[in-house]
């Protein structure tokens, strides 16, 4: 008996500690990607209505590499075509200080040469434009992005739940029906199915080269959508049900009265 009863608390601590872990992981995640949404979403329409700030700068330093691969496989998958192209690091000199720019493609970095005189287009102290041309990296295959992208589905489940799980509280503190655990698992399930099957499509979308600068909001917001219309109906559902079997209560009372 003393064994089985100590043993207990532990399980439940170590559940606990897991649960956790996992929130304060999820938290800064779902920071992280909402940091960089912003960031992308935000120098996108800097660019597009033209209210990035400019600066003059110099060419102090002009340095190229090859990079060169295979692409979709090659070797190792036995399919892909093997590339090679050229990309520069640019070290410029303005008032502000010195700034670099990492990964400027052939046919911007051709145009270049040490002591140019360039016109800079800053986002917040960072180079977005040199000479009118997009030196942006965007989402990139950086170790920051690659990351957000894998547990993007994880993410997206997470934020459809929690805004279920928000909505159905809303729901029992105004009187309308109290939604249990499984009660929202339906919601949550449909909208996290849409969430993904929306988030495939970006993915298959960008690999075409068509890439929203704010898309991991899209299987958010589509998935959220569907997640409360179910809710709605559940929970008017469960309200029918609530009000049907409070005139049996109050007769049941009288008669035994």
């Amino acid at each position: 008996m003393s064994d089985t009863s100590e043993a207990e608390p532990v399980r439940s601590g170590g559940g606990r500690v897991r649960r956790a872990v996992f929130r304060f992981f999820m938290t800064a995640v779902i920071l992280l990607l909402a940091g960089r949404t912003y960031q992308e979403t935000a120098v996108a329409l800097a660019r597009s209505d033209g209210s990035l700030r400019t600066a003059a700068a110099s060419v102090t330093e002009l340095t190229s590499h090859t990079v060169s691969g295979y692409s979709g496989g090659g070797r190792a998958g036995g399919s892909g075509a093997y590339f090679t192209h050229t990309e520069y690091t640019v070290r410029l000199a303005l008032d502000e200080g010195h700034k670099r720019v990492d990964k400027v493609a052939d046919r911007i970095g051709q145009d270049l040469w040490e002591g140019k005189r360039v016109v800079l287009g800053l986002w917040h102290g960072r180079v977005v434009e040199i000479d009118g041309q997009d030196v942006w990296p965007g989402w990139h295959f950086g170790t920051l992005d690659v990351t957000l992208i894998v547990l993007a589905p994880l993410t997206t489940a997470c934020l459809i739940s929690l805004a279920v799980s928000a909505a159905a509280l809303l729901a029992a503190r105004s009187g309308r029906a109290r939604a249990s655990r499984d009660d929202r698992f339906g919601p949550c399930a449909s909208g996290a199915a849409v969430g993904m099957a929306t988030l495939l499509a970006l993915l298959v979308g960008a690999a075409f080269g068509n890439v929203l600068a704010y898309w991991p909001a899209v299987p958010v917001c589509v998935g959220t959508a569907v997640a409360l219309a179910r809710l709605s109906t559940v929970i008017r559902h469960l309200g029918r049900i609530a009000a049907e079997a409070a005139p049996a209560a109050t007769g049941s009372a009288s008669a035994r009265t």
